[in-house]
Formats: structure tokens, sequence, C-alpha cells
């Protein structure tokens, strides 16, 4: 693993202390969370609403790339402390949440 790949235990604990340092979790409740969530994905959408599929994915791979991924670590950044403020598993969550969209959602068989 290089330097700028994280588990998502390490990236809570970063978390938790950056926000510590800056006295920003006595502001963080599950509505305040919710809202951040809900504003930055907002602006992720906001960046390709108004392109087509293949433009919106050039512009994620190219011309928009460091807003795109600023949106998309903001979003991340908020589910990683919501989940830790309310203990949640985020790794186990995810996992059960795959293993019933694949319940619903199969993967397509190879044609044979």
């Amino acid at each position: 693993m290089n330097d700028n790949q994280n588990t998502i235990a390490e990236l809570k604990e970063k978390i938790l202390h950056f926000n510590e340092a800056r006295d920003w979790t006595k502001w963080h409740n599950a509505l305040h969370l919710a809202i951040s969530i809900n504003l930055e994905a907002s602006e992720l959408l906001e960046i390709f609403q108004w392109l087509g599929k293949a433009e919106a994915d050039e512009a994620a791979r190219a011309a928009d790339r460091e807003h795109f991924l600023e949106e998309l670590a903001d979003v991340m950044i908020y589910c990683i402390e919501l989940a830790t403020a309310y203990d949640v598993d985020i790794a186990a969550a995810i996992e059960d949440k795959m293993r019933k969209n694949a319940i619903k959602h199969p993967a397509s068989q190879p044609q044979t």
C-alpha cells in the first residue's frame, strides 16, 4: 500500500483528529452531517448535470477532475464523520448493502 492509500479505519482516525483539532465536532450532529452530505453531493451533481453521459465521463477523467475530486472527497469525509459519530462500522454497512443489492440486482450471467 503506498502512502496515499488509506484504509477506512485510518481515514476515520484522521478525520476525527482533524475535526477535533478545529473544535468542529461540537457542530456535528446527525442533521448537520446529513445536510452537509446533501450539499456536497449537489455540488458534485452540478459539475455534470448539463453534460451528456460521454461528456460527464470525460469531465470526471480530465477537464473538471480537480473540482470533481474535491467534491467527491467532501461527500466521503462527511459520510465517514457521520458513521464515526454514530458508531457505525461503515465497511460492514457497505458490505451488507452490497449483499442486499446483489439479491435485488443479480449480476448478468454470461451467455453460452
